[in-house]
Order: structure tokens, then sequence, then C-alpha cells
């Protein structure tokens, strides 16, 4: 408990991580459909015909009806740790990561999940993971850990990066070997050879980043405090700043049908929409929903949100859909 709330203090400006690891009421939970909105939601997954959640708690929630309803999927063993990140290999084998280095595997589309690897003793959280293909796929996290499997997350070995232990947040890339990593003071790292290789970007911003995402091979788009976004078109040599109109800082992302661009959610209910170029389209806040982490596109294009409030239902105003225009609209 002591690390815990060390890791805790010397996070304080990481508003994302600091969520994560709140501690929250005790979770009541039965067989029967949860109520969601009660729960910290730190990562959502969209498999098509299923619809993944991972919160505090251990939580790991599934729903088969497109997000109306929620049941609780079974961890063993259940260590009632925050889980940070999830990631999907294929549609039936699954990742998921969170505190005290707590990595889960599930083979049956996220129904059960079992335990790969726990560090009590380390004591420092995962906060992402990102799969590279149907074997391959890394997880990342606090002080510069990262790990990598070959065999579908059933075993690790650990990366070496040159990071000084600074905290890696998120990472995207894509089939061709292009990857990017990005964390805590404005860390970009780049690999051009399927994560063999990885070096330090010059700074481009001194604050924290939380999210990257690709558009294209060379077009990629980074974020995180005080609403910074930033966007390259030459695979991170250089990136320009995107005047959002806001200081919220942002949390999580989904990319949008159709090579449509990017939402990105974050602070206040606040939102951002990048074209597919990286243009900015709009910006803006969702009231009442509080702290947002993620969203998902359901199959009839409406955006799913989640963070501090839980999963947000298809009921009220919790539902938006996003505009040709850019703007991200309450449906009611």
């Amino acid at each position: 408990m002591g690390k815990l709330i060390a890791y805790l203090v010397s996070l304080a400006v990481a508003g994302i991580v600091a969520l994560a690891f709140a501690p929250r009421d005790a979770l009541s939970v039965t067989d029967s459909a949860l109520n969601t909105e009660r729960m910290q939601i730190n990562g959502l997954l969209n498999l098509r015909d299923r619809q993944l959640a991972v919160g505090e708690r251990g939580a790991i929630l599934l729903s088969d009806d497109q997000g109306r309803t929620w049941q609780q999927a079974t961890v063993e063993p259940q260590r009632n740790l925050s889980l940070t990140g999830i990631t999907a290999l294929t549609a039936a084998h699954l990742v998921a990561v969170g505190q005290d280095g707590w990595i889960v595997r599930s083979t049956d589309g996220g129904s059960t999940w079992q335990e790969v690897q726990y560090d009590a003793e380390a004591g420092e959280p995962l906060l992402g993971a990102w799969a590279a293909s149907d074997e391959q796929v890394f997880v990342f996290g606090s002080y510069g850990r990262f790990y990598r499997s070959d065999d579908g997350g059933q075993h690790w070995q650990a990366e070496a990066v040159d990071v000084d232990r600074s905290h890696l947040n998120a990472m995207d890339g894509d089939r061709e070997g292009r990857r990017l990593v990005v964390g805590e003071q404005g860390l970009v790292l780049r690999s051009s050879d399927h994560g063999q290789h990885w070096h330090a970007l010059p700074k481009f911003y001194n604050g924290s980043l939380f999210g990257v995402a690709r558009l294209s091979a060379d077009s990629w788009v980074a974020y995180g405090m005080r609403g910074h976004v930033f966007v390259t078109h030459d695979f991170g040599s250089h990136w320009q700043g995107v005047d959002t109109g806001s200081l919220q800082p942002l949390y999580g992302h989904v990319q949008l049908p159709d090579h449509a661009g990017v939402l990105i959610v974050g602070a206040g209910s606040s939102w951002v929409r990048l074209d597919g170029q990286g243009k900015l389209l709009g910006s803006g806040r969702h009231p009442g929903l509080g702290t947002l982490t993620s969203a998902m596109v359901m199959q009839d294009g409406q955006v799913r949100v989640a963070g501090e409030r839980g999963v947000m239902q298809a009921t009220g105003n919790s539902v938006a859909t996003v505009g040709k225009e850019g703007l991200v609209h309450d449906k009611h």
C-alpha cells in the first residue's frame, strides 16, 4: 500500500493514472446485468459482436447487445487491482493489464480470464497494451517497463528501452512495422522495424503525452496534458501543434470508421475531433459526463464513452453521434 501511495503522489499531474488507482466504494456485483454508472472504467474494446470494458478492482465487463447491458467476466485469480488497458490479438485472444505488473489473458473472447504475470514486490503498474498481430503483443507502463510476447500473451520478456525510467503511456503502430510509444515529459519512441529497435525523438513538448493514434503510414496524432494535440505527417520527424481551444487533459481516443479521423476524449467531459489528415474539425464538452478515459464506435455509428462514471448507456444524453461537420451531438 505504501508503494501505491508513493506512486500516486509522484504522478499527481497524470490525472488518468490517478483516476485508475483512486480508491472507490466496493462494487456490488451479481450474476445479473450490472449498473456500470458507478464504476471507474479505464479502457474500452469493441470486438463488433462483443464490447468489453476494464477498470477498478479488477473489473472486466462484457456486453453482447451493443453496450445496452453489461455482465462481469470471470478473472482467476481476482486480485481486485485496477486494470488500466485492454487489447485484442484476435476476436478470441485478449490481453488486459493493470497495477502491480498484472497481466491477464483470455482465449474465449473475454468471458474468462487467467493471470499470466503479477509482480506485487515491484508495486509498479502497467498502463497499456497493444497487439501487433495475432501472436505478438506489447505491454508497457511505469518507470519504463516494457514487455513483449510472441506467443499470444502466454509468456513475456522484458524489452530494453532507454527512457531513464520514464512512464510509458500509450502505443500504436501498423502491420508494416512502424510504431510509436508516448509517455511522460514529451517522450516519444519510434521504431521502423517491428519494435526491434527504438529511438527517442527530439522533444517537441515538455508535458505528459497520454495517447497516440496512427492515421496513415506517415500521419500520426499525439495528445496529452492541457488539451495539447500534435500531428506529424512524416512519421514523427516533425510535429505541429493543433489549437483545440481547451486546457483539459486528453486521455483516450477512438479511430472513426472509413478513415474519417479520430475522436479524442478527456477531463471535464471534453472532446476533440480530427479528420483523417489530422485537421481539427471541432472540439467541445459533454456536460455531466465527468472525466472520460475512452470511447468506441458501435455498429449503428453511435459513440459510447467511458470514464469515472462508468460506461455511458444508450439512454438520456449519454450516447453521442459524430456528425460530418465534426461536432459530437447528444442523442436523446
